[in-house]
């Protein structure tokens, strides 16, 4: 787990030795996961060398719409959050649990012990750390604790971008998550780029990351590169012009359940699941069987669902949800409203995906503030 005392610990690498960093976390057996550009997307892949990642591209994101563009620099990381979290590879969308043969009458049953990639994850924003944060106090603790979850997590080397940019549908701001990573990180960069200079600010956040970057070639940290990282930030929330208000949230949530608000959005939403596929935070699963055609074997697998699914509520006397108004209210009302109760936290970290990859731009800060006014509206008359 990082260390606060290393927060303190800054260095300097410049733009042209960003490829020692890439060679030392492959010298350490290290599976390199970061951003990668395809023919529509920058999405997360695995990374060989710096000319993978999306050399001076952009992409333009509003409700419903998602555009690359080619920036005036060649920044590696000038983009907004991507449509992919860390949750895919700590958190597979299929997994087997077990295998059960059956010779000469008897069944024998074998837990998987799957092997554990060893993850670098390159270019993690600060939402998508908070992100795995919450995703470890449900994969962790208690009953739904997953053992190939806390190992691959334990492998996992970390190393945040500060985000240098806000699209139009951050709100990290609002949730506590962003744009600046502070704690809980193996290394932080924040790339600092325009036309005279071009460097990475790095943050070292534990041992380990210490060690990883021993044989780079760094340098200390001036003032004006100090300053010139503030920047950096300071430009990211300076662009975040969407907010979610917080406050009263979850009774805002528990005071409305048959508020007109629900048909309103019930009218637009087309039960996709989009939202929840994208969600870094969104855990929900189930197991399915499978048996051989000859009966002698059979395995259990683990796989993502979704609460938008009409059997994911169904019960022997129908669907529990039958309507998409209520498989929306379910999981907008627990994402910000009873995952407070279940974990004392919010299932929101204002990444924004949501808002960006709805086919029909469902934006889940103007149901809230909907919500809201309506509700203002009611107790006023």
């Amino acid at each position: 787990m990082p260390d606060p005392m290393f927060l303190e610990k800054k260095k300097i690498l410049q733009r042209q030795d960003f490829g020692k960093l890439i060679d030392a976390l492959h010298q350490e057996g290290y599976t390199i996961i970061g951003p990668v550009l395809s023919e529509t997307a920058i999405s997360y892949g695995e990374i060989q060398s710096e000319t993978d990642l999306p050399i001076g591209w952009t992409d333009i994101q509003e409700a419903g719409k998602y555009q690359l563009k080619r920036r005036p620099d060649e920044a590696l990381f000038g983009y907004n959050v991507g449509f992919q979290s860390m949750k895919k590879y700590l958190f597979p969308p299929r997994q087997r649990l077990f295998t059960v043969d059956k010779k000469a009458g008897r069944l024998t049953f074998v837990e998987e012990n799957p092997q554990i990639q060893k993850y670098a994850f390159l270019g993690v924003r600060a939402c998508d750390l908070h992100a795995a944060l919450i995703q470890d106090k449900i994969f962790s603790e208690g009953s739904s604790r997953d053992k190939a979850y806390v190992r691959r997590r334990e492998e996992a080397f970390v190393i945040v971008v500060q985000c240098g940019q806000s699209s139009s549908c951050c709100f990290c701001l609002s949730m506590g998550t962003g744009p600046k990573a502070e704690e809980r990180f193996d290394l932080a960069l924040t790339e600092c780029v325009d036309r005279q200079q071009h460097f990475f600010l790095i943050e070292i956040g534990s041992s380990r990351g210490e060690k990883l970057i021993s044989s780079l070639p760094l340098r200390d940290v001036k003032e004006e590169e100090l300053l010139f990282a503030a920047r950096v930030i300071d430009n990211a929330k300076a662009q975040m012009t969407k907010v979610m208000d917080t406050k009263g949230i979850k009774e805002l949530f528990y005071s409305n359940w048959e508020h007109p608000r629900w048909d309103d959005v019930a009218s637009r939403c087309i039960a996709c699941s989009t939202c929840t596929l994208v969600c870094p935070t969104c855990f929900c699963w189930t197991v399915e069987d499978s048996i051989s055609l000859t009966d002698q074997k059979a395995e259990r697998w683990k796989r993502w669902d979704f609460c938008y699914n009409m059997e994911f509520s169904h019960l022997p006397s129908g669907s529990v949800r039958s309507s998409i108004r209520s498989r929306y209210r379910q999981w907008l009302s627990h994402k910000l409203a009873s995952w407070i109760d279940q974990f004392g936290m919010s299932g929101c970290v204002g990444c924004g995906r949501c808002i960006t990859w709805c086919p029909v731009g469902i934006d889940i800060t103007e149901e809230v503030a909907a919500l809201r006014v309506q509700s203002k509206e009611d107790v006023s008359q």
